[in-house]
């Protein structure tokens, strides 16, 4: 079974599926309004420098999150 995280602790080239949104308020509907909702499969393609913010391949595009945001993503790590 795969293991239970939170986006922020994706490793790059790490693949998840997303499983649950904590967020409310503002800060919910804009993480939904990207595209980022359970079922969705997403990639960790990279970090800045700093490790904030992280890179994200899902849907055929590219998409950067605030760890502050990502913290609030559970997501299911996945094979290859």
């Amino acid at each position: 079974m795969a293991e239970a995280t939170t986006l922020r602790r994706l490793k790059k080239g790490q693949k998840a599926v997303i499983s649950g949104i904590t967020a409310e308020g503002e800060m919910g509907r804009r993480i939904r309004d990207m595209g980022l909702v359970p079922g969705i499969k997403i990639q960790c393609v990279g970090r800045a420098p700093l490790n904030d913010p992280v890179a994200l391949r899902l849907m055929g595009f590219t998409l950067t999150l605030r760890n502050r945001e990502a913290d609030h993503i559970s997501v299911q790590a996945v094979g290859a």
